[in-house]
Order: C-alpha cells, then sequence, then structure tokens
C-alpha cells in the first residue's frame, strides 16, 4: 500500500517453457481504499479502433470505467511492467 490509501494489485500468469518464462495474461488494478480507480488488461477488442496502436494493451478509466478504455503503451508482454506502474502511480498521486 502507498500513501493516501492508494493501492496496486496485481495479477500476473507466466508460463515457464524451454528455459524461458513468458508473460501470458495481467490485471492491475489501482484503487483508492474500496474504490477501483483504473485498471489495465490484455483483454482483445479488435472492435474497437483507437485501441489498435498498442493492441491488447489497454487502460479502463473513467467515467464508464468497464467500457471506457484508452492505450497503454507503456505495457508489454516482453517487458516488466512493475517500473512503468510504479511510475505513473507516483506520478499520478504524489507530485504536487
Amino acid at each position: 500500500m502507498f500513501n493516501r490509501g492508494i493501492r496496486l494489485v496485481i495479477h500476473e500468469h507466466f508460463t515457464f517453457y524451454g528455459g524461458t518464462i513468458t508473460l501470458r495474461r495481467y490485471s492491475y488494478s489501482i484503487w483508492r481504499g474500496e474504490e477501483r480507480l483504473y485498471w489495465y488488461d490484455p483483454q482483445p477488442h479488435p472492435d474497437n479502433p483507437t485501441l489498435a496502436a498498442t493492441h491488447p494493451h489497454h487502460k479502463h478509466v473513467p467515467p464508464d470505467i468497464k467500457h471506457n478504455r484508452i492505450p497503454a503503451p507503456g505495457l508489454s508482454f516482453t517487458q516488466p511492467n512493475l517500473p512503468f506502474l510504479l511510475q505513473e502511480i507516483e506520478q499520478t498521486f504524489f507530485l504536487d
């Protein structure tokens, strides 16, 4: 948990095959108390052309957080995502 009641919930699914670890799925949720502020996931939405630039990575944001999605250029299946997430949280909630 971060200051100001902010917390990051991480769910990652990996496979290990032939000596290689591969991230297959993830969900990253940012919460303040019991309120989910936004989240990231790689669920494909091929019918949404605004997400094509970072397909399948995207961010769910208010209003209508479940259906309002924007591209997520900082996420990847091939690079660690935690540094991006920590930097975003710091910039969003702790830089005054």
